[in-house]
Order: structure tokens, then sequence, then C-alpha cells
């Protein structure tokens, strides 16, 4: 476990501000950020009320610990406010470090229904994974969660694992992959596939997410490209044109 939990490090934790000069080249396949489905609230949010909210829940792997707005949920703010400017962009997040996906199920709808954002990004599967929740059980935690937040109002996005070539021998992520998309199909919501993404930019030389000693840097890098990438989606997925809404400003 203190191995796993190491090499988790490398995108997780202890991130810092990324700089112009650290950008770091992250395209990602065009395949891997193409969805049917439909953010419609956050379509209305933008068009209509000019007030978007976002709520990331899950784990760890989008806390800040060194600098305000180092990780993917800040850089996600700043980056949906750069493309949407006649939009009020706010990102907050709830994170229950090592929780399973139902144990974070239980308060669920309480907390979007305090909150009342208008999207939930749900990013869960890797503490399941590394406990070895039975995988049937992890994919009714995930099913009984995307309604409980659907019922309370708020558009929801599904975000699977990370990925790191130094755990697959030590977890199975397959079936808490496969049973996460087979649950946003079923309420056909948007599913952000961090581990396959994350995955690519590693066969390709992106980023050596082998490195034993990866450092701040690298961390801040992939939570750049990260929210590069989610900002994109949840534009697309809401099929919303940042052009026309620079005309209408």
């Amino acid at each position: 476990m203190a191995a796993l939990g190491l090499a988790l490090l490398v995108v997780c934790w202890e991130v810092a501000p990324a700089s112009a000069e650290q950008t770091q080249s992250c395209d990602v396949p065009a395949y891997l950020l193409f969805t049917d489905s439909k953010l419609e609230k956050v379509n209305f949010a933008v068009n209509v009320t000019r007030k978007l909210d976002i709520l990331v829940v899950g784990s760890r792997s989008s806390s800040i610990s060194t600098a305000e707005g180092a990780a993917y949920p800040g850089r996600l703010q700043t980056l949906l406010t750069d493309k949407l400017p006649t939009v009020a962009v706010t990102v907050t997040t709830e994170l229950r470090p090592k929780t399973t996906a139902q144990q974070m199920v239980a308060g669920l709808a309480t907390l979007v229904a305090e909150r009342r954002p208008t999207l939930v990004i749900w990013q869960t599967g890797t503490y399941d994974a590394i406990r070895s929740i039975d995988p049937d059980d992890f994919r009714a935690a995930v099913d009984e969660g995307v309604a409980a937040v659907k019922k309370a109002g708020a558009d929801i996005l599904l975000l699977n694992l990370q990925y790191s070539p130094r755990t697959e021998t030590m977890i199975a992520p397959g079936p808490y992959l496969d049973n996460m998309r087979l649950v946003a199909q079923q309420y056909d919501i948007p599913l952000f596939d961090r581990f396959a993404i994350m995955r690519n930019w590693n066969e390709n030389g992106d980023f050596d997410l082998f490195n034993t000693s990866p450092g701040i840097g690298l961390a801040k890098r992939v939570h750049d490209c990260l929210a590069r990438a989610l900002s994109t989606f949840v534009i697309d997925a809401a099929r919303i044109n940042p052009v026309e809404l620079r005309i209408q400003r």
C-alpha cells in the first residue's frame, strides 16, 4: 500500500501553479473527448443565467496542497472563465480522502441540495480498486450516486481512475473502468476517460508517468493538461459555442 501511494503521488498531491513556460504539449485524440451525451443544465446556465457552478466530488486526486488554484479544479475554473467570458464560473471541491463510492453516496444528495451546483464532476474508482471492492457493489454505488445527483437537479459527469503504469501490477482497474462506462451509458451522461487520456500521454512520451522521482513539476503539468482537456470536454458536452458567446458580449 505504501508503494502504491507513492506511485499515485505523481499526479495527485503537492502541486504548484503552472507557469507559461511550463505549459506542456498534451494533445488528446478527438475520440477520447467525444460524447453523445449532453449537459443540458450546463447549456442553460451558460446561455441563459450566465452563471455556472461546478462541484468536484471524490478523492484527494483533485486536492490542492501547496498553492491555491494549482490542481485541476482550480485550473478548470480559470480555463472555463477564459473560454466563457460572459459567464460567472465557479469550481468548488468536496474531497473525502480514502472514501469508496458507496461511502461517498451516503451524503451526496444532501451535498448537492446544499451547494446547488449546475454540474457535479464525480471522480471515483481509484480507492475502490485499491481496496478491491467487489465490482458489482461498486457499480451499484455509482448507479445510486448518479441517480441521486440527477434527482437533486444537477447535471453529472463521471471522471474515472487516474492512470499510472507503476500501479497496474498492484490493482486491477478494468472492472471499475467498465462499470463506470456502463453506468454512464445507462443514464446517458458524459464520462471523462481520465485513465485512457493519461495512458495515451504516457505511451506517446508526453509524460513519463513511470518516473520514480517525478517531482512537483510533472504533477502540476499533468493537472494543467487534465484541466485543459476537461474544459474542452465540458463545453462540447454542453453544446456550447464560445465564439457566439464572445460575439454576444
